[in-house]
């Protein structure tokens, strides 16, 4: 996906003191007043866009102004195709898979919310055993090293839960890098490359690997600190559908078709501008956030991202193929 090259409004972060940086760095644009009174930063959903677009952009989470799967029949062959496996990967109807989270604290928050939501589910295939790999602190560019300690950790869990590499089929992964600073465009390609880096080695490491699902971040308004405020936040969606078009595109490294990357989807779009509310109700308070930072989610927002991906995984014509029984 060709993302345009125009300027990026806010520069965040601090350069260092003139001792060490003789040459003065451009002033950044200031922050609006963070915290509670950061109730909208007026951009609309990338679902609810698809007429519109952003810095040259067009909306709609999928290429072509959509929020449909242009290869859904392939999605959904691949999910009819996960099956119970023994610890070797050979098909099993005593055996198990696995549906893994990968990401940082923000998604480990959520994704332990959803299990304990969707483990008594009673719906639920039982032969699908769900681990939270998703690691706090654990980031995009961390993920994207396969020498990382991250990588040992999801191991140890999925050990622990009785999982093999073999039997990992399904994957979340919501991701982000701490402290973006270098601002649009370039952030979000390189975020892209992050995810599409963690795809590949995912692959590797599960062979049975077939559906991932991606979500970007939810609202950052309310952030009190640059750990990952707006537009970042918003923008990461781009990656995430920029993942899809190299996918889509046949890029040389992501496709599922050789085998070189799992299935590439969208999970539940979590973005909406604060308190305004988006097509479908969704809308994200400040008592969702915790007060700490105003970018993690408190107990309510894990429990609002946690419904959503209940809600996706019970009705998303791939997800519904696998979860349910």
């Amino acid at each position: 996906m060709k993302f345009v090259s125009l300027a990026f409004a806010l520069l965040l972060g601090a350069c260092g003191s003139p001792a060490t940086a003789p040459t003065p760095a451009p002033t950044p644009t200031p922050l609006p007043t963070p915290g509670c009174g950061v109730t909208s930063v007026g951009l609309t959903p990338l679902n609810d866009l698809v007429s519109g677009s952003y810095k040259g952009e067009p909306g709609g989470l999928y290429p072509g102004r959509t929020n449909s799967h242009p290869d859904q029949p392939a999605g959904l062959a691949l999910a009819r195709a996960i099956d119970p496996r023994d610890a070797n990967g050979a098909p099993d109807a005593d055996g198990k898979y696995a549906l893994v989270s990968i990401g940082m604290s923000n998604t480990t928050q959520e994704f332990s919310a959803f299990k304990t939501l969707a483990d008594r589910e009673p719906g639920k295939d039982p032969h699908l055993v769900i681990v939270d790999g998703a690691q706090g602190g654990q980031t995009a560019s961390i993920w994207a090293n396969p020498a990382s300690a991250c990588w040992g950790v999801l191991d140890s869990r999925l050990q622990a839960a009785g999982i093999s590499a073999r039997q990992v089929a399904v994957v979340w992964l919501k991701q982000a890098d701490a402290g973006p600073t270098s601002g649009w465009p370039a952030y979000a390609q390189q975020l892209k490359s992050e995810i599409e880096t963690m795809l590949q080695l995912l692959k590797q490491r599960f062979p049975n690997l077939q559906i991932a699902y991606l979500s970007s971040r939810i609202y950052a308004g309310y952030a009190t600190s640059t750990l990952n405020p707006e537009p970042y936040a918003y923008e990461s969606a781009f990656s995430v559908r920029a993942v899809i078009q190299d996918q889509l595109s046949g890029l040389s490294g992501i496709d599922y078709r050789t085998g070189q990357a799992p299935f590439v989807a969208w999970g539940p779009y979590l973005w909406a501008d604060g308190t305004r509310p988006r097509s479908d109700g969704l809308m994200w308070a400040c008592s969702d956030l915790s007060s700490s930072d105003g970018t993690h989610p408190s107990a309510s927002g894990q429990q609002k991202v946690a419904n959503l991906l209940l809600d996706f995984v019970r009705t998303d014509s791939t997800a519904r193929e696998w979860f349910l029984q």
